[in-house]
């Protein structure tokens, strides 16, 4: 396999021993904010705790995108052909390193949590570890809502020309941990809308129960929607990417400006992305909340 390495050609073949070695060790992963009390009760659980956790994790996602933007966007790392980078495995080196993630992040109880729903894997590994007691919250019929498959296509296909530098270095394992950090932020900030729509409906029954036996959708996307708090979001996260990612030097003229991510993707990240599928999320949620 060929790869090209600042201006280079060189000529190696990438084993499933070594990404192992280079790329699952260093992935760690964080458990725990809405669910993350045993003790918690379904009364605990309100629309500003809620939001109180999707403001925080938007730091999360900026933080995500700012690593990535470290490295061009190396699209060897997305190429599921059979001459790709992992030999003998069928699909792309990020395929490969979500599958093997996931897998080895299910063993230690990650998707035990409610919060975190897995890109790839339909079959998880059980957890080695003793089961946390999180608290029942989602109601279960409605709980299996997922757009996974939604959110990794839009973020090779769309999201990622946008904040990465064209070009190819070679760091095609960093670079698929870091699209990792992105996807799994990414897929808790938007299928919370699943605890969004549990508590909007615990709150005010009698205003969604018709809408839901009536299967109207647009009715439901109306009812959830709040424009006001919706342009607040977007200027919010526009805010804090120009202040997370703006270059830092002695001299502040000199960084004036310069940002490691375009504060605007990340404000058209919410716009065209997350906030939509958040409210996606929610609608599918609804309509199968009294099944």
């Amino acid at each position: 396999m060929s790869l090209v390495s600042s201006g280079h050609v060189c000529t190696f073949r990438i084993s499933i021993r070594s990404i192992c070695a280079i790329v699952i060790p260093p992935l760690i992963f964080i458990v725990g904010s809405l669910c993350s009390s045993s003790e918690g009760t379904n009364d605990a659980f309100t629309l500003d705790s809620i939001r109180q956790s999707l403001v925080r994790q938007e730091d999360t996602i900026i933080f995500s995108l700012i690593e990535r933007a470290k490295f061009p966007i190396n699209s060897a790392t997305y190429d599921a052909s059979p001459s790709s980078l992992v030999h003998g495995f069928p699909g792309s080196l990020l395929d490969f390193v979500v599958r093997r993630t996931e897998a080895v992040q299910a063993k230690a109880g990650r998707y035990e949590n409610p919060e975190e729903l897995p890109f790839l894997l339909t079959t998880l590994p059980h957890p080695l570890v003793p089961r946390h007691n999180y608290p029942q919250v989602l109601y279960p019929a409605a709980a299996s809502v997922n757009v996974s498959k939604t959110i990794l296509d839009m973020y090779i296909q769309q999201l990622l020309p946008l904040f990465t530098a064209e070009g190819d270095d070679g760091n095609y394992a960093s670079a698929a941990a870091c699209d990792l950090a992105c996807l799994q932020a990414l897929s808790r900030r938007i299928h919370d809308g699943r605890f969004v729509a549990e508590v909007k409906f615990r709150d005010a029954p009698e205003d969604y129960e018709p809408l839901i036996r009536a299967k109207d959708r647009d009715a439901l996307m109306k009812l959830l929607t709040d424009e006001k708090v919706e342009e607040i979001v977007k200027e919010r996260v526009r805010k804090k990417a120009m202040i997370f990612g703006q270059e830092v030097s002695l001299n502040d003229t000199d960084s004036k400006g310069n940002y490691k991510v375009d504060p605007s993707v990340v404000s058209h990240l919410y716009a065209e992305w997350v906030i939509p599928l958040t409210k996606l999320i929610e609608v599918e949620y609804l309509l199968r909340r009294l099944d």
